[in-house]
């Protein structure tokens, strides 16, 4: 696998200059009411207190913004942690204004959270998604090439905020290694273990022959999916965590997203 060969925090500028954004730390009252402003915009509640984003600016966990013109558009958010793979930075929130998705901040701001990482000596960060939210997935795996290496149902427990409320918090857990080029790794063929059968989710059983990866299917739009039809959505959702179950357990690591097949790719080990 490629080295660490591209200064991180030019690869960050450059991710923002063609996103039209700025990225800038965010230490102030101020910056943190405006963090505050984009949660209510993005899960229609406003959890985290002032003094919190103080608290984590002056521990040296300062959040990253992007902006436009004086306007903060989006932010991400994390702090050091000590798991049983040693010293990480847990990113915990990446958020954008819904008129600002999809448009290359989020990226910018993973790579500025890469290269603040990276300044403090330490060399992984770990966040959690949701599985069943396809598009993370693909941004994740595919393009920042982290890959996810532990699953827990109910995570949160129960959440009230407008993307969560009323469903099963299951998230997956990445692990984004710093010392690698950001970007997709190859998708190996695989043997699909969970496929959609219409418009549900049907397990294969069938014997992997040569094939050692395995493949998730999930639903290309699960949230329009939960609107529309929760019954179908639910049995969505133990069936993925089945599954992901199943490659967890028997040592497998989601490398990869197959964007075209809506799919997670496993493959032992993972590193």
């Amino acid at each position: 696998m490629l080295r660490r060969m591209t200064d991180a925090w030019s690869l960050a500028r450059e991710a923002a200059v063609a996103a039209g954004v700025r990225l800038e730390p965010l230490r102030t009252v101020a910056d943190a009411e405006a963090i505050g402003d984009v949660i209510l915009a993005t899960w229609g509640e406003q959890p985290i207190g002032t003094e919190v984003v103080r608290a984590l600016a002056e521990s040296g966990n300062e959040p990253y913004g992007a902006f436009d013109d004086e306007l903060l558009v989006a932010f991400v958010l994390g702090w050091a942690g000590v798991d049983a793979d040693g010293l990480h930075v847990h990113s915990h929130m990446l958020a954008a204004r819904p008129d600002r998705r999809h448009a290359g901040v989020g990226y910018a701001l993973k790579l500025a959270q890469r290269a603040q990482t990276l300044d403090h000596g330490i060399h992984t960060v770990r966040w959690t998604f949701d599985p069943l939210v396809a598009r993370n997935g693909y941004f994740n795996l595919a393009k920042l090439g982290a890959v996810a290496d532990r699953f827990e149902r109910s995570f949160y427990g129960e959440m009230a905020d407008d993307l969560n409320r009323g469903d099963r918090t299951d998230r997956l857990t990445a692990r984004w290694d710093l010392d690698l080029e950001p970007g997709a790794r190859r998708v190996p063929p695989a043997r699909v273990v969970l496929r959609r059968n219409g418009n549900g989710p049907a397990r294969d059983q069938g014997s992997a022959g040569d094939v050692p990866a395995l493949a998730i299917e999930v639903p290309p739009d699960y949230p329009e999916l939960r609107d529309r039809d929760p019954t179908l959505a639910a049995r969505w959702r133990d069936a993925v965590a089945d599954a992901i179950d199943d490659c967890i357990a028997r040592g497998f690591v989601a490398t990869a997203f197959d964007r075209e097949r809506s799919a997670y790719v496993f493959e032992p080990g993972g590193r």
